[in-house]
């Protein structure tokens, strides 16, 4: 099976870092560490389905991965990866930009300075 491309990583880490529900359930478990549906719902104002429908969607855009438990309960834990290649990808989008702005910039510095 073929490797998802960087730019359809990225935009799905864009999308899931969209919504400040999902963002919050992110910062609950960099905070606090690896935690179950139910655990999340304990300490953020979103109820337990709340929390599964954006666990659901984090999962497939790998920001967090779903180990099984004890007694059938899933615990979620952070993955990294593709936030560093979403970095990689606006890094990349960055100096793309960067060569024609400075290039742009030269020109009307030039500009500026023979109509002085």
């Amino acid at each position: 099976m073929p490797r998802p491309d960087i730019e359809s990583i990225a935009e799905q880490v864009f999308v899931a870092l969209a919504d400040p529900s999902r963002r919050a359930i992110l910062a609950a478990l960099a905070s606090g560490g690896p935690a179950t549906a139910t655990d999340l719902a304990g300490r953020l104002p979103i109820t337990r389905q709340g929390i599964a429908k954006h666990l659901a969607l984090l999962t497939m855009a790998g920001l967090v991965t779903a180990e099984p438990g004890e007694r059938r309960r899933v615990r979620y834990r952070l993955n990294s990866a593709p936030i560093q290649v979403a970095q990689q990808f606006l890094a990349a989008l960055a100096r793309d930009w960067d060569s024609p702005l400075d290039a742009l910039k030269d020109h009307l510095d030039r500009h500026a300075r023979g109509s002085a």
